[in-house]
């Protein structure tokens, strides 16, 4: 087991004010009443600091909690029978991680801050007290769930059916809306994750990602400084999301 698998037990109480969270909209209920507010502020045992590179949790750790993240950037993964990891989603601040380990209440994948990451410790034993005494939050966390069915509905078609551009572009515009949600600009924004791991999660190899992200370049709908990526034209990624992109790159 992880030394950083979280001990509910040890960690320190600390009274976490949602209603004065900026990303409250995205795990709070919309339309609850102050009072309601105070008991869900309640559910949240700590907030936990993890820097970068290292696991908020890893793959066997006891699931004992879910978390929000206040800020940061964390990708999940898991890894295969060779040795390999295979990235399956990035995660940024207002979401809530930690969802697989409810089934077999073990954590099933990896969490990795990719770089210095604040999230509030939410134990799921008050989560589900929560849900059956507040009827808003019952049907939040159940749209929770759903969301995450809906992305890995997605995931496999990105992977199962787009060429490697049509993948690249939904990648960036799917940045571009989550930023853009959480306040910051959906044109400007820095990847904190690397070309290889959006290869893993891509299905892609390292040189598909670089290839491709220079052939937006070139056809200036990006501009690309290092990790920072400019939307130049979100249009033409729309259509080649659509398919019409005339000479499409072979899927490795």
């Amino acid at each position: 087991m992880s030394t950083l698998s979280p001990n509910l037990s040890s960690v320190p109480s600390l009274r976490v004010n949602c209603s004065h969270c900026n990303l409250r909209e995205h795990c709070v209920p919309l339309g609850l009443s102050l009072r309601d507010i105070d008991r869900l502020e309640d559910l949240i045992a700590s907030r936990k600091r993890i820097h970068r590179g290292e696991p908020l949790f890893r793959a066997g750790d006891r699931f004992e909690a879910i978390y929000a993240i206040r800020l940061g950037f964390l990708k999940s993964s898991v890894m295969s029978s060779d040795g390999r990891e295979q990235v399956t989603n990035f995660h940024m601040s207002g979401e809530l991680i930690g969802l697989d380990g409810i089934a077999n209440e073990v954590h099933s994948c990896d969490v990795i801050a990719l770089e210095d990451t604040e999230v509030c410790v939410i134990p799921y034993e008050r989560i589900l007290a929560a849900c059956s005494e507040i009827e808003d939050y019952n049907l939040h966390f159940q749209k929770v769930l759903s969301r995450e069915i809906v992305r890995q509905h997605g995931l496999m078609l990105l992977l199962g059916s787009m060429h490697a551009e049509e993948r690249l572009a939904a990648f960036l515009l799917n940045l571009s809306q989550r930023f853009e949600s959480r306040g910051y600009s959906r044109t400007e924004f820095v990847l904190r994750m690397t070309r290889a791991e959006i290869g893993s999660y891509l299905g892609l190899k390292l040189e598909t990602v670089s290839r491709v992200l220079s052939r937006f370049s070139h056809d200036k709908l990006i501009e690309v400084n290092q990790k920072h990526v400019h939307i130049i034209d979100a249009d033409g990624l729309r259509a080649i999301v659509s398919g019409q992109n005339p000479e499409p790159t072979e899927e490795e």
